[in-house]
């Protein structure tokens, strides 16, 4: 954390080193109105992540489980901030802990944080899909959260024309993402599903881009069909998907892909479908993916709208 002066409004976030995870926290964190600052925290090993689930429902904080960095590791009594937020298990003990020690500041966590005393943290972003208590610091919510904004889109879509000159008015993105421990994507699978999206979407600007997890044989796939623009993840590591979002008529997104989802289904105007590779089971990406669709936010043009869910969190937050 780089030493400046603070004023206002701010909070400290703890990150885990997972990208998705500090995503969601840098969006809970605008949602709230605050600035904030972001530092990595991480348990010593294994077993002291282990410990402090034992150590939480005793309501001991012990904070040499944790590997912290310099100026947080001792008393801060001249604090600048007011709330500490952590997205994944790797934060939620560290972001109760911190927040203790400066004492005034309120604990936000998003994901749900199974296995903690709930009733500790001061406001809980959690997905529907994980089947979230019923308390009065948990705010249930039906997609990861997106910290993009308007400059983001339209930054994106300026780098997408640079590339791509024709039209867009009839856009239609395709976002393949790859196999997962609920998820898998053979060949014939994609076939299947791109010989039905050719079939249903004659005349128009049909894009697609892969990503960093499809697999080869499927990408060499991809690469075969004649689209209006492609992006082969592996030649290539530009991203069009925030001009995809923003233009597309419909995008069609791998099921698996929960953040791209969740992106599709909250920004844009876009009808959302989902590519189905999801393996049988109740597994959790098949919970969120249906509860998406129930909410007719999949197979459908209505997007996520969590002002009321924003300004409840603000509420518990004392904001």
């Amino acid at each position: 954390m780089q030493g400046r002066q603070f004023a206002g409004r701010r909070a400290l976030i703890l990150t885990d080193g997972k990208a998705g995870h500090e995503n969601q926290s840098r969006a809970f964190a605008r949602a709230l109105g605050l600035d904030f600052d972001v530092v990595e925290v991480r348990f010593r090993n294994k077993l002291a992540k282990a410990a402090s689930y034992l150590f939480d429902r005793l309501g001991i904080v012990v904070p040499c489980l944790l590997s912290w960095p310099e100026g947080l590791q001792g008393p801060m009594p001249q604090s600048p901030y007011r709330a500490v937020i952590g997205t994944g298990s790797g934060t939620f003990y560290a972001a109760k802990a911190l927040a203790r020690r400066i004492g005034n500041a309120k604990c936000g966590v998003v994901l749900y944080p199974r296995g903690y005393r709930l009733s500790t943290f001061d406001c809980i972003l959690a997905p529907s899909f994980d089947g979230p208590a019923k308390l009065p610091n948990v705010v249930e919510i039906p997609a990861n959260l997106v910290a993009n904004d308007a400059a983001f889109y339209e930054k994106g879509v300026a780098a997408f024309r640079e590339r791509y000159s024709g039209p867009t008015d009839r856009l239609v993105g395709v976002i393949i993402g790859g196999p997962n421990k609920c998820a898998t994507m053979t060949v014939e699978w994609a076939k299947a599903r791109l010989d039905e999206i050719f079939a249903a979407n004659p005349g128009v600007q049909l894009c697609v881009t892969t990503s960093r997890r499809t697999p080869p044989d499927v990408e060499s796939l991809v690469d075969s069909y004649p689209w209006t623009y492609k992006l082969i993840y592996s030649r290539d590591r530009f991203n069009p998907i925030p001009a995809f979002v923003q233009l597309a008529k419909r995008l069609y997104v791998t099921a698996e892909s929960t953040g791209m989802l969740s992106e599709a289904c909250m920004f844009g105007t876009a009808e959302v479908i989902a590519l189905d590779n999801l393996n049988p089971g109740p597994h959790k990406f098949r919970r969120f993916v249906e509860s998406l669709r129930s909410g007719g936010y999949v197979d459908g043009r209505r997007k996520i709208d969590l002002s009321a869910e924003f300004a409840r969190a603000k509420g518990l937050m004392g904001l």
